[in-house]
């Protein structure tokens, strides 16, 4: 089993930066609780740039193995996203990907 790396890139409305990103420090603990993660990096997107109004951040998160992620779909995802929902409604989007070392 190799480790994998799930990224999730997020476009937010630049009026709730500084807030959004208090939040995300808190999710990104939560995700490092939980079983199989092994550690996460968050960082600011510069290019290609945000559209104006706009900041953009990327966070990697690396697992044990897919089994991890997937657990982490199965059991936690809907929740841990809807808080973000929850709080800041349609002011973010936020796409994924799913990285195997190669």
């Amino acid at each position: 089993m190799s480790a994998v790396t799930y990224e999730v890139n997020l476009d937010v409305d630049a009026a709730i930066a500084a807030e959004y990103r208090g939040w995300l420090e808190a999710h990104v603990a939560q995700m490092l609780a939980l079983p199989g993660s092994i550690e996460a990096r968050t960082t600011e997107v510069l290019e290609p740039a945000p559209a104006p109004g706009r900041v953009a951040f990327c966070v990697h998160y690396r697992l044990r193995d897919e089994a991890a992620l997937q657990a982490y779909f199965d059991h936690h995802a809907a929740a841990m996203r809807g808080d973000g929902v929850a709080r800041f409604g349609g002011r973010f989007s936020a796409s994924r990907r799913v990285l195997r070392d190669a």
